[in-house]
């Protein structure tokens, strides 16, 4: 066991960078976990930062100087961010405030369709049965529209917290964007002088994840501005909170598209009922998801995450139960850093080196 456990580490801890990167991994997930929540703008600004900087290289390009091409981006940044936190949050906010309240009157309105499983299927469902259900569910459904009713009351330091929140990231995405190399440097000091291994991973992350989250950023733009538009002319109810969680859909692959076909099939069977009008926003909501994936995704991004589905899903689970929405969707970004990190470690790079110079 001795020699197995020695041989583990000659293998893959010979050298200085090796353990110098465990230790900085360790130390960067013990701060997330323990301070997370209140470095949340620091990181969020970091991670804005990093997508801005994508459009300014691309500005760069045609000539301009780096100071209009920031400033052109920053402007860009804080005109999305206005539209976001005026228009579409509280838009959303108030439609899904408004679900929730009548959910109650929905559930009454399904009722005579959930009360046909009782005469469909006897054997499964009794007619007691079903009428329980149905009263729990209302019942439930009441006071969860309640409670979110009395949510701003009760959640003040939330807010506060959120106030903050918006009030810091502008700032600290200015001056992150606007000291980047002076941070990069600064960082550097921190770091080994001589870093293959870390620059082995930064590449290689650079050169998936960059492409993965700027892609995502503006699939998200256009599967949502899309969703809107096309629930406006279908004239479907909550056209704005639809469209904002089939946007949103698009972070968690294999899964989100399937969960937000719920509330969209729910919506238009109580607007409607089974007529041409809900099967015709099923099957235009299926085309947009066709398009998305079979046209749009391949359009967008040009460098693929190499990942099996499996692994994507498992990061979801994981990375979604430790951090929440936030670890939704960073659970592909940060399960390639974990691929990158193994796919650069000095074992396995000292493993192909001596398969090649056998070959």
């Amino acid at each position: 066991m001795k020699k197995l456990l020695n041989d583990f580490i000659d293998r893959y801890f010979h050298d200085e960078e090796s353990i110098i990167l465990v230790i900085l991994l360790s130390a960067g997930l013990v701060v997330l976990l323990l301070l997370g929540s209140i470095l949340a703008p620091l990181i969020a600004a970091i991670i804005v930062a990093y997508l801005m900087q994508g459009l300014v290289n691309l500005l760069l390009k045609y000539n301009l100087s780096n100071r209009l091409a920031f400033s052109l981006v920053y402007t860009l940044f804080i005109g999305v961010f206005l539209v976001v936190l005026l228009f579409l949050l509280p838009q959303a906010g108030s439609q899904l405030r408004r679900l929730v309240t009548e959910l109650p009157n929905l559930i009454t309105q399904w009722q005579s369709s959930l009360q046909l499983l009782a005469e469909n299927y006897p054997g499964l469902f009794s007619e007691q049965q079903v009428d329980g259900f149905i009263e729990g569910l209302v019942g439930e459904l009441g006071g969860f529209g309640q409670t979110i009713l009395e949510y701003s009351l009760a959640s003040l330091p939330d807010i506060f917290a959120w106030f903050v929140f918006i009030i810091l990231v502008p700032v600290l995405v200015f001056f992150v964007m606007k000291d980047k190399q002076m941070l990069v440097n600064w960082v550097g000091n921190f770091l080994p002088r001589n870093r293959p291994l870390m620059i082995g991973i930064w590449q290689e992350m650079d050169e998936q994840i960059s492409n993965y989250i700027r892609g995502k950023a503006v699939e998200i733009l256009i599967v949502g501005s899309v969703s809107y538009l096309t629930f406006v002319v279908l004239g479907i109810n909550y056209a704005i909170l639809l469209s904002v969680l089939v946007g949103l859909s698009v972070i968690v692959p294999y899964i989100g598209a399937t969960a937000v076909t719920i509330p969209i099939a729910a919506v238009a069977y109580v607007q409607w009922g089974i007529g041409s009008e809900f099967y015709t926003a099923l099957i235009v909501y299926f085309i947009l998801q066709i398009i998305d994936g079979n046209v749009l995704v391949p359009v967008i991004f040009s460098e693929a995450v190499n990942l099996h589905p499996v692994a994507i899903i498992a990061a979801v689970l994981v990375f979604g139960g430790v951090w929440g929405l936030a670890g939704v969707f960073f659970a592909i970004p940060l399960a390639t850093l974990i691929k990158a990190i193994i796919n650069a470690w000095p074992g396995k790079m000292q493993t192909k080196s001596v398969k090649s110079s056998s070959a």
